[in-house]
């Protein structure tokens, strides 16, 4: 270098890719869930047991907003089957009220 000729620092490069030395595929701390969080949340459940052939089933229907009910035998499990259906409309929780008319 010639007298009066300034050098000139370089920048270091910019970080691209996997932390140095992660085995390729291996997620890391900071790397994002492949799942993510789409912000919904079950608020009803409809169980149903039926054990074998020749058992008698049951059923249980719950929902976050207080609704819980349960039934045995055929008829009154698929009664509450078509009952925990037509809640879903129902729900208030599901369903908002804003907008409504009164």
């Amino acid at each position: 270098m010639s007298r009066g000729q300034v050098a000139e620092l370089a920048l270091p490069a910019p970080a691209a890719g996997d932390p140095k030395g992660v085995a390729e595929g291996v997620r890391t701390a900071l790397g994002t869930d492949p799942h993510g969080d789409d912000g919904r949340r079950p608020i009803a459940w409809l169980h149903i047991s039926a054990p074998g052939r020749g058992a008698i089933p049951t059923a249980t229907s719950w929902c976050a907003c207080g609704r819980d009910r349960s039934a045995v035998g055929i008829r009154r499990v698929l009664a509450l089957v078509t009952d925990h259906d037509s809640h879903r409309t129902a729900c208030p929780l599901r369903n908002s009220q804003e907008g409504r008319a009164a």
